[in-house]
C-alpha cells in the first residue's frame, strides 16, 4: 500500500465515524417523530425512502 492509499483509507475511516454519529442522531429524530406523530412520520419516511431508492438506482447506473 502506498502513502496515497493510506491517506484515502484514513479519510474513509473518518467518514465512517461521522456517519455513525449522524445515524445515531437520525434514529433519535425518528423515535421522537414516531412517538409524537406516528402517521405523519410514516408518510415523511416513505417519501425519504423513495428519494433514497432513486439515488441508489442512479448510483447503480454509475457502477455498470
Amino acid at each position: 500500500m502506498n502513502e496515497k492509499s493510506g491517506e484515502y483509507l484514513q479519510i474513509i475511516d473518518e467518514i465512517e465515524r461521522v456517519r455513525t454519529r449522524n445515524n445515531r442522531n437520525w434514529m433519535d429524530i425518528l423515535r421522537l417523530a414516531f412517538r409524537h406523530a406516528p402517521n405523519e412520520a410514516a408518510e415523511i419516511l416513505s417519501e425519504i425512502y423513495k428519494e433514497d431508492k432513486a439515488i441508489s438506482n442512479l448510483a447503480e447506473k454509475l457502477t455498470k
